[in-house]
């Protein structure tokens, strides 16, 4: 209530949070790299850079990507260390324990 009082006396819009838009802008692209980088795991292990040139996407943000889905999902499997080298490290996807 008092940010918005304050706001009328100053004449501003207290809600008006243009970084929101900008972070659900940045949040949808990486789902969508999420979603391309999950169809495009195979059984096969691939290195982190052949799978971002499959799905077009940054380097950077497929690493932290595929080490999210192995941290979350008993599919995706990790061979090499993902926290230290990407350049190192592979991801494969196996069925379901």
């Amino acid at each position: 209530r008092a940010v918005g009082l304050y706001a009328e006396l100053i004449d501003v819009n207290a809600y008006h949070q243009p970084g929101v838009e900008a972070g659900k802008k940045a949040a949808a692209a990486v789902l969508a790299q999420q979603h391309a980088l999950w169809a495009a795991l195979g059984t096969t292990p691939q290195s982190v850079a052949e799978l971002a040139r499959s799905v077009g996407g940054d380097p950077l943000t497929t690493w932290s990507v595929l080490r999210h889905l192995a941290a979350t999902r008993a599919e995706v499997r990790v061979e090499g260390d993902p926290w230290r080298d990407p350049g190192a490290v592979t991801f494969r996807r196996v069925d379901r324990p």
